[in-house]
């Protein structure tokens, strides 16, 4: 006779991005040992996939691949919260003095920072509207992947993130065209298009913490914890 399977409490959440709700379990010591791995590695390609693997195995009823980064970054937290405890502690070094800093901050307090001038709309002209989506983990593994110096990430990133351009009378799906389609039309936009899009991406929302401080030298400071390396620090 097997050893007995040892069921998991559930807990909800509403998305940040959209308020829908799901369901989700802590992580095991299984999980765990993937996220110590990753962080191990300091390789943010493998830090990314280790928390598509665990948000995979603890989130019910939603494919992972589908949500936005920052709401998974938001659930990996609170995953941490359930199955650890809620208080985040570590150590930064001060920049000016080289001094090690004991910091800590309650999970459960972290909240999501809006811009109240973000959407996800852009107006092309008077008949037609360009829709962006936000970033998913797949795609920040595929921007992983690139040279960051090389000038074609921010393209990519941009034109990862089309979701549609619309008028009153038609919708066109850019998942239904070739790259070459896009980039053809991407050509032809203005440059307050562009400049629409690159600030959808400056204000869209983002988990940031901001932690004080006072150094030796009496100077208070400020560290800020944002993204995921908020997880792996």
């Amino acid at each position: 006779m097997g050893l007995p399977k040892i069921d998991l409490p559930l807990f909800e959440v509403s998305l940040p991005s959209d308020g829908r709700k799901i369901k989700y379990r802590g992580f095991t010591v299984k999980e765990e040992k993937i996220l110590l791995v990753a962080q191990e590695s300091e390789d943010p390609t493998q830090e990314i996939l280790a928390t598509k693997q665990v948000l995979n195995n603890c989130i019910y009823d939603i494919d992972v691949s589908e949500l936005a980064m920052f709401d998974l970054e938001y659930i990996l937290l609170l995953l941490r919260a359930r199955s650890v405890n809620n208080t985040l502690s570590f150590a930064i070094k001060d920049p000016d003095t080289g001094e090690t800093v004991e910091l800590e901050f309650d999970i459960d307090e972290l909240e999501l920072n809006r811009n109240p001038e973000h959407s996800n709309k852009i107006k092309i002209n008077d008949d037609w509207t360009l829709f962006l989506k936000y970033p998913t983990i797949d795609e920040f593994i595929n921007i992983s992947e690139y040279d960051s110096d090389d000038p074609l990430v921010n393209y990519f990133v941009m034109t990862s993130c089309l979701d549609k351009v619309a008028s009153e009378d038609e919708v066109h799906d850019f998942k239904d065209y070739s790259p070459e389609q896009i980039d053809e039309f991407m050509d032809n936009m203005s440059p307050e298009v562009i400049r629409g899009v690159q600030n959808f991406f400056t204000t869209m929302p983002r988990l940031r913490q901001e932690m004080k401080y006072t150094n030796k030298d009496g100077k208070e400071k400020t560290f800020v914890m944002e993204g995921m390396k908020t997880f792996f620090i």
